[in-house]
Order: C-alpha cells, then sequence, then structure tokens
C-alpha cells in the first residue's frame, strides 16, 4: 500500500532540503533519498563559499536573495551558516576584467597582496574583491533545513533508490526502495541523476550535464590567516581558501561526467600542488584528503526551477551547477510559491503564493521573492513551454 502527500521530493542534497524545510507545515511532504545518507553527493562536497560576483546575472541575483533569507535564520542559530569572507579574483588584466563583476571592484595589485601575502608578486597582474562574500557552514545549513522539515512534519525516507514513477489519474506513483509513494506533484531533485528520473517517470529528459570538480585539504609549512580570502584564478584555473590552519584547495576543472559517485582523478590535486608551490609561499607538504563531486547544469548554466509543460505534476529543481548552496534559499523559495499557488496540491489560502505569469514579470520595485522570481522567469517558468 502507498504512503500519500501531497508533494514528494526526490533528492536529498541541499536543493531537496531546502525546499523540504520551505514547504515544512504547509502541504504534506515526503523526502527521499537513494543513499543512506542525506546530501551524501555534490552537497557534502562543497567548498562552502557563497559568492555574489560568482556566476550568470541570474545566479548573483539568486545568490543575494539566498544570503538574505540564511542571514535572517541566522539570528535564531546558536551557530551560524555565514562568516564573512572575501573573495580575492587574480590573473592577467584582460581575464580579471572579463570576469569581474557589479559585485566585485578592481583593486591595486598592493592590495591584493596585504589580503593574501602568501602570493608571489608576479604570480599575477591584477585583481578584484568581493567583499559581500561569506564562508558556509554548510553542515549547519544541512542539519538546519532537515531539523525544520521535520519539525514542519515531513516525512524523510532515506536508502531507498526510486525503482518505478508513473503517471495515475490526477497524481503521481512511484516505488522507492521497499515503500510506495503517492502524491500530487514529484519534485525532480535528483541531482546528476535528474534526467535519469525524468526517463524513468516517462518525461522527457532536459540535456543536463554533470562536470567534475575536485577539491582537497592540504597541510602546509606556512598556513594562511583565517581573515584572507579564498582566492581564485580569473580563468578558472584553481582557487584556494583557509580551512582551519590547513587550506583547502581545488584545480577548478570542469570535466563531463556521467551521474556516478565520482572519485578523484590521478594526478589531478598533484599537479595542483606543484603549481601552487610555484606561485605561492604556501609550502604544500601533503595532501590530508581529496574529494570529487559533480556539477550539473543546463545547457544555458541557468537553474531549472518549474513544472514540467508536458508532464503534469512533474516538478523540475535541478541544474544549480556549482552555485547549488548559494541559490539554494532563494529557488526553495520560488518553487514552494509555485507549488502552493494551485499548480500543485491544494494549500490553506494563508500558504498560498500569487502565481506570476511569464509573459508578465515583476516590476524591479517588488518584493525580494518576486525579483527572485523575475530571475528565473524568462526561461524556467513552465520547462519546454
Amino acid at each position: 500500500m502507498s504512503a500519500h502527500y501531497d508533494v514528494v521530493i526526490v533528492g536529498g542534497g541541499i536543493a531537496g532540503l531546502s525546499l523540504a524545510s520551505t514547504l515544512a507545515g504547509q502541504c504534506s511532504v515526503a523526502l527521499i533519498e537513494a543513499e543512506q545518507t542525506l546530501a551524501y553527493h555534490t552537497s557534502a562536497r562543497s567548498a562552502r563559499q557563497l559568492i555574489p560576483s560568482y556566476g550568470p546575472p541570474v545566479v548573483q541575483e539568486l545568490t543575494v536573495r539566498t544570503l538574505d533569507l540564511i542571514a535572517a535564520q541566522d539570528t535564531e542559530r546558536p551557530e551560524p551558516v555565514l562568516t564573512p569572507r572575501s573573495f580575492l579574483l587574480i590573473g592577467d588584466e584582460a581575464s580579471v576584467r572579463a570576469e569581474a563583476s557589479g559585485h566585485m571592484r578592481r583593486i591595486t595589485h598592493a592590495e591584493a597582496l596585504d589580503l593574501c601575502p602568501a602570493l608571489l608578486p608576479d604570480s599575477f597582474s591584477a585583481a578584484g574583491l568581493d567583499t559581500g562574500s561569506f564562508a558556509c557552514n554548510a553542515p549547519v545549513l544541512l542539519e538546519d533545513h532537515r531539523r525544520r522539515a521535520e519539525a514542519g512534519g515531513v516525512d524523510i525516507i532515506t536508502g531507498a533508490r526510486v525503482h518505478s514513477a508513473q503517471r495515475l489519474g490526477t497524481g503521481w506513483e512511484l516505488g522507492a526502495g521497499q515503500e510506495g509513494f503517492q502524491s500530487a506533484v514529484v519534485v525532480n531533485a535528483a541531482g546528476a541523476w535528474a534526467d535519469e528520473l525524468a526517463v524513468l517517470s516517462g518525461v522527457e529528459k532536459l540535456g543536463l550535464q554533470p562536470y567534475r570538480r575536485t577539491a582537497a585539504i592540504v597541510d602546509v609549512e606556512n598556513p594562511l590567516p583565517e581573515a584572507c580570502p579564498m582566492v581564485a584564478a580569473a580563468d578558472d584555473s584553481f582557487y584556494f581558501r583557509p580551512d582551519d590552519g590547513q587550506v583547502l584547495i581545488s584545480p577548478a576543472e570542469h570535466v563531463p561526467s556521467g551521474p556516478e559517485d565520482a572519485r578523484p582523478y590521478p594526478g589531478d590535486i598533484e599537479r595542483l600542488v606543484a603549481r601552487l608551490n610555484a606561485i605561492t609561499t604556501l609550502g604544500i607538504r601533503s595532501v590530508i584528503t581529496a574529494w570529487t563531486g559533480l556539477r550539473t547544469e543546463a545547457a544555458d548554466g541557468v537553474p531549472v526551477a518549474g513544472f514540467d509543460a508536458e508532464a503534469t505534476g512533474f516538478f523540475w529543481l535541478a541544474g544549480q551547477g556549482g552555485y547549488g548552496f548559494q541559490t539554494s534559499s532563494a529557488i526553495a523559495e520560488l518553487a514552494a510559491g509555485l507549488i502552493l499557488a494551485g499548480q500543485g496540491p491544494a494549500a490553506p489560502a494563508a500558504a498560498r503564493t500569487p502565481a506570476v505569469s511569464p509573459s508578465v514579470p515583476p516590476a524591479r520595485d517588488a518584493s525580494p521573492a518576486s525579483r527572485t522570481a523575475e530571475a528565473l522567469a524568462a526561461t524556467r517558468w513552465s520547462i519546454r513551454r
């Protein structure tokens, strides 16, 4: 016998958990995760930095809203999620000029060296600084979403991989693990497996592509001060930041992959260690641990959030790329509004969020939630409309 819900969310990473905590108490929700542990794949392998100047304009706007939402909830948490940590972009003049955005200001070579003395002076010629960037305590944020979701009545089921899904009458029926689920809305928050879930559900896939991104924690002779910014190359060839007396480093690769439990390729971290030892005074001595996550993207680089126009009740919440944490709260706010606005299950009148027509975007002086909606309205209101 199947359990009945208004909404079933498939995927227990930051996307699914943030939506579950936003919907909690407003309708009946189940969250299904294939692994035994929530946030096992990409969400557990985050660089833990939220950067308003990082990504295309849509992502930057979603990041600003997410930062606002997390900061407001930080006032209620015993341990905050956000800690100020600037983002320093370095490279040659042309690459820095091309990558610097409205949230980043240009700084002098000397100012950049003052901020990160570990950089060798001849390793770069231009720099930009984003002082609105924050370190993100990802485990605290994930646990807070889980706690809020369960406190609001969300059923969280782990170790239950979806093996069947079909549209029946006015709703959906899913088989996951040994259990069955029925719901009016299925949310596809399956990350790198989002297209696979669509095909299993009889829904046309969107061509979402996972990409590899490797990182490591290394031991160094000369630790960075904790006040040091996160430092990234403008040509996307590396980044590094302090990490409790050690240093997190990444070759920032963007290599296509299938959906998998990704692992580092031999040589990727070793080559980066050699390069960083040549352009900094870090003196990297050893690799303590290394991991690889998958950043899943749509072809246009815009996160996918909306009902599929050809599959009633099938809601896409995927394609956040490398911006999952920094856009998660804003996209969850938008997605919950769409689901509760009558396009999904019935909800109490007080919980409804007015739907916004794709052809009439909200005004620029509208509420922050409406600005978030506007950021995605052009391409994501109704998938394949």
